[in-house]
């Protein structure tokens, strides 16, 4: 697909995933391409991972699980173009609503200030409730500031990988580019931990998701950079020296850099030690501000986020422009 439609279809589908999200209705009637993508990555699982394999065979059945599920998601992302093309001058829309369904600015909002709210209404108990359901973190190891450091931090990293990475890769390779993108995250989610079944299994996932993250971290930390510079309330120079000072001391190739400009223009510090489970994960701090985050300080990290979309929206308008000029 060349730019001159894949980056018009950028924009239409930011547009409406930002209007309708993922319908609720929807979702229970069919699933979504996330349950489909991980229902495909569980049966390779189950029966490529065998716990009697050494290391090296596990790592090499986790590759060629990976390039079964690009095999199969690339061929259907295809089909699913050459069926929309059928509608002639009409493809772009029912092309736009598909590709809608791999972005999540709206759900993403909604999740993030449900964390906000549970903390001003129902205090740590309710702020530890909603943030159970966006992070992998033990909750009851958080405190109030806890809560709601996780739950920005939250919103930073998966602004990079749930919104401008899949619009990346939608702008430059369309449904299917966008469609492989989802496929490796997905991967990277559910075996590309270092657990003793996935050491091995995830170890090609892991490492193309690091890959296909890199450039998107980078652009969402100068979007939330230009954000900030949009927002009296946010410091877009202490962003900037956040992300300069702190990106790499992230033990992630990427969380770092949303996560450092986020931290910076808030004035906050984020990440640092953290518990999963009950395993202890010394990481290094965002920022050099306060640690004490309150549901204010998420309320402010939405306000920044949405400048960060509206800056993504009209990147893409112009790209697009751009491109069909060309």
């Amino acid at each position: 697909m060349s730019l001159s439609a894949s980056l018009p279809l950028l924009l239409a589908a930011l547009l409406i995933e930002a209007a309708i999200g993922y319908p609720a209705r929807l979702f229970a009637w069919i699933g979504h391409p996330v349950t489909w993508i991980g229902a495909l990555i569980g049966a390779l699982d189950r029966s490529l991972n065998r716990e009697t394999m050494g290391f090296a065979t596990r790592r090499t059945a986790g590759i060629v699980a990976l390039l079964i599920l690009l095999g199969v998601t690339l061929a259907a992302s295809l089909t699913l173009v050459a069926l929309c093309r059928l509608a002639g001058p009409f493809a772009l829309l029912p092309l736009a609503l598909l590709a809608s369904s791999l972005l999540a600015q709206r759900s993403l909002h909604e999740h993030v200030a449900r964390v906000a709210q549970g903390l001003e209404q129902g205090g740590l108990t309710g702020g530890r409730k909603a943030v159970a359901m966006i992070v992998g973190r033990d909750p009851e190891s958080l405190d109030e500031a806890g809560v709601a450091r996780a739950a920005i931090e939250s919103l930073a990293e998966n602004f990079s990988d749930g919104i401008v990475a899949p619009a990346f890769w939608l702008g430059l390779g369309g449904l299917p580019g966008g469609v492989l993108y989802k496929a490796i995250n997905t991967a990277d989610s559910m075996i590309g931990h270092k657990s003793p079944r996935h050491l091995a299994f995830g170890w090609a996932a892991a490492r193309l998701d690091d890959l296909v993250n890199l450039p998107a971290s980078r652009l969402t930390a100068l979007l939330l950079i230009a954000a900030a510079a949009l927002n009296r309330q946010a410091e877009a120079g202490a962003a900037w020296r956040a992300v300069r000072r702190d990106a790499r001391r992230h033990r992630s190739p990427n969380a770092g850099w949303p996560e450092a400009a986020m931290a910076g223009a808030l004035g906050l510090r984020l990440a640092g030690p953290r518990v999963y489970g009950a395993v202890r994960v010394e990481d290094g701090w965002m920022g050099e501000g306060r640690a004490e985050a309150t549901a204010a300080d998420i309320r402010q990290a939405l306000a920044l986020y949405r400048r960060a979309c509206l800056l993504l929206w009209g990147l893409a308008a112009v790209a697009s422009v751009a491109a069909l000029a060309l």
